[in-house]
């Protein structure tokens, strides 16, 4: 074929050439069963055509079913030159890398090489392998057995990638074992260093002329420079984002700074082994670490709710944190003293050392860089606050806006970013995006999905709901869609705004089966892993699946499985989030208002996430039902209804019941 060697001035051979593989006689029609021509796909694929000829940047926003995959990874296959197409979760890597591209390759013939490119925690790590080996560190059976499986299986992968090991679930802490982090890597000085896994994924990402990444490492990269893009960046000709409504957040974590008291403790777990192991007779090693282990502790029961997220102003002047934070900064000092003197003694002492002096400065700088600190000034602003968890508690410093950091990532060489994502916009506006992106001034274009949203679905806000910050509120909404879910017949997500709901709705809809003799098995988000949960849930056919947060998105189930989806609440984010709380002051010093321009946009794209579940082909029928009042009631409610998907409105279940009777009717007959 010689579609790669197009001049890229000349946007009519683009256009007349995403015609020739995209139209109703076209390549992919020939060569993908059941593949149909849409017209909103191929201006999709045309405009982002011109921006690579350009080397532009495009905000494309593209409704469910509009096969914005293929409109993107076409032209970036063919004119994009090297390419960096970063995705919003691993699981769509990789369904990128071994089913999309490949399809795609197939079709046009085109000779390009793809490599898959993941956080340094995904590969298997021979030094630490090897360590943990020879510690027998490993407390239970389990774990012991998940070992064995792990040194089989790295004689075998050619790419280290723990995914490949489906047996040994992802969340088995014996992983933190056998793999490196930025902090523990020997690097060139590692006896294994030319096998290594994170160096040759790195090195065939270097030569790969479309490379596949997550957001997570494309930021934590820019921010850190470890995960292999910094490398990657100044070559890349193309910068693809799907799921590009994600960024924002997921900038905001890495352009920020943690500290977790996890970390210093596993520093004094490696400072014991390594010490005992190379230089028993230079110091008392338990002694030394025990100080700094306590005063870990005692950082974390500075607060003794279970879980807690606090700013700095909201700590009380009083509290124990603050003399804790200082004796942990002095029992680390301590124990680096040692760490300086057997340093020389071996290569994994000296590398304590180092961890040791860096979380000793970032303890220092987090204070010192308070908003009214004079180091703050010319920084970008930053709010700090402490998170913490049952064992651990972490410090964060987090910039108010990504916006100035982010651009100044994308100035120096021109070339061509792509924003993609089905929910990018508040009803075809896109300026909240844009302010939180800085994208300012950048062309963006929506495509509405081909779906016939009014025949095959109906939107249904139950009525006499009470207010949701009700005590009794989680209950009402079982109770309302107890008939819907028996009516539905199974086939249900029920999406819920927070674990506490989620728990609740779970007790009660097993008791409410178990009384009306009802058969949906129950899938409960955290009873296993997400991919799990859902090929079981589609395996049953009727099942009823419960989540939270990670099940609003990049959740795909076509068919019959599910026709209902139960959202309790609007997703506005907590009103006690600090980071939230200072942006909202922030733009309220501007003269904007936070609700209105931050916190109702924030909602209705999380909301048009969770609606975006239901109706994912053009077979599919159900019924989204949200269950708040405030839809309704409230003056913005007509803006969030108005952003969501076009389905026939109604306030009445007879409605409803009505719709599943004729879909059951419908289905019957079909199969008959």
């Amino acid at each position: 074929m010689t579609e790669h060697n197009l001049t890229l001035n000349d946007s009519g051979i683009h256009d007349s050439e995403v015609e020739r593989i995209f139209g109703d006689s076209g390549l992919l029609s020939a060569s993908i069963q059941g593949y149909r021509s849409r017209q909103a796909q191929i201006e999709m694929a045309q405009a982002i055509a011109q921006a690579i000829a350009g080397q532009k940047t495009l905000l494309a926003e593209a409704g469910t079913g509009t096969g914005k995959t293929f409109a993107y990874l076409i032209p970036a296959l063919l004119w994009g030159g090297k390419v960096i197409v970063s995705t919003g979760t691993k699981n769509l890597q990789d369904q990128l890398y071994l089913r999309d591209i490949p399809t795609i390759k197939k079709v046009l013939k085109a000779p390009v090489s793809v490599a898959l490119l993941k956080g340094r925690a995904n590969y298997l790590c021979h030094f630490h392998l090897e360590r943990t080996l020879q510690n027998g560190r490993l407390t239970t059976r389990e774990d012991v057995g998940y070992l064995r499986d792990i040194s089989r299986f790295i004689k075998t992968t050619s790419s280290g990638d723990k995914a490949e090991l489906a047996r040994v679930p992802e969340s088995a802490s014996v992983w933190s074992l056998v793999t490196s982090t930025k902090d523990n890597c020997m690097g060139s000085e590692c006896q294994y260093y030319q096998d290594c896994f994170v160096m040759k994924a790195r090195k065939e990402a270097q030569q790969a002329d479309v490379v596949v990444v997550n957001h997570h490492l494309f930021f934590a990269d820019l921010a850190l420079k470890d995960t292999g893009i910094a490398e990657l960046l100044p070559s890349a000709n193309t910068v693809i984002f799907d799921e590009a409504h994600q960024l924002p957040e997921t900038a905001t974590l890495f352009f920020g700074d943690t500290i977790s008291t996890s970390q210093i403790l596993e520093l004094c777990r490696d400072a014991l082994a390594e010490g005992l192991s190379h230089a028993r007779d230079g110091a008392e090693w338990a002694k030394i670490v025990a100080p700094v282990e306590r005063a870990a502790r005692d950082l974390r029961l500075s607060f003794p709710q279970d879980s807690i997220r606090l700013s700095l102003q909201q700590i009380a002047p009083s509290s124990e944190f603050f003399p804790n934070l200082e004796t942990l900064k002095d029992s680390l000092g301590d124990l680096i003293q040692v760490l300086e003197k057997q340093a020389e003694r071996a290569e994994t002492i000296e590398q304590c050392r180092v961890r040791a002096i860096d979380l000793q400065d970032q303890l220092d700088n987090w204070k010192e860089l308070a908003p009214d600190s004079k180091e703050a000034k010319g920084k970008p602003e930053c709010v700090l606050w402490v998170e913490a968890y049952s064992v651990s508690l972490q410090l964060h410093r987090t910039p108010l806006s990504i916006a100035p950091i982010f651009n100044k990532q994308r100035e120096g060489v021109p070339r061509t970013w792509i924003f993609a994502s089905a929910t990018m916009a508040v009803k075809n506006d896109f300026s909240h995006y844009v302010s939180q992106m800085g994208l300012w001034d950048e062309p963006a274009r929506t495509w509405p999905s081909p779906f016939n949203y009014q025949e095959q679905g109906v939107l249904y806000v139950p009525e006499g709901m009470p207010q949701p910050n009700s005590r009794e509120y989680t209950d009402a909404v079982v109770d309302a869609a107890l008939p819907v879910i028996e009516a539905a017949g199974g086939r249900t997500f029920l999406l819920c705004t927070t674990n506490k709901a989620v728990k609740h709705c779970a007790e009660r809809l097993k008791d409410e089966f178990t009384q009306r003799g009802l058969d949906f098995p129950l899938f409960v988000q955290g009873d296993a892993g997400r991919t799990e949960l859902l090929d079981r849930f589609r395996a049953a056919g009727n099942g009823v699946l419960i989540g939270s947060q990670s099940f609003w998105e990049g959740v795909d189930v076509r068919g019959e499985a599910l026709s209902l989806v139960v959202i309790d609440k609007l997703p506005f984010a907590p009103p006690d989030d600090p980071v939230l709380a200072a942006r909202i002051e922030a733009m309220e010093k501007k003269g904007l208002n936070g609700f209105v321009h931050h916190q109702l946009p924030e909602a209705i794209i999380n909301l048009k996430q969770g609606a975006g579940r239901l109706i994912r082909d053009e077979t599919d029928r159900g019924v989204l039902m949200i269950c708040d009042p405030r839809l309704i009631s409230k003056p913005y409610g007509k803006r969030i209804w108005q952003s969501l998907p076009a389905f026939a409105r109604t306030r009445e279940l007879a409605v409803v019941l009505k719709f599943f009777a004729n879909l059951a009717q419908t289905r019957s007959s079909a199969s008959e």
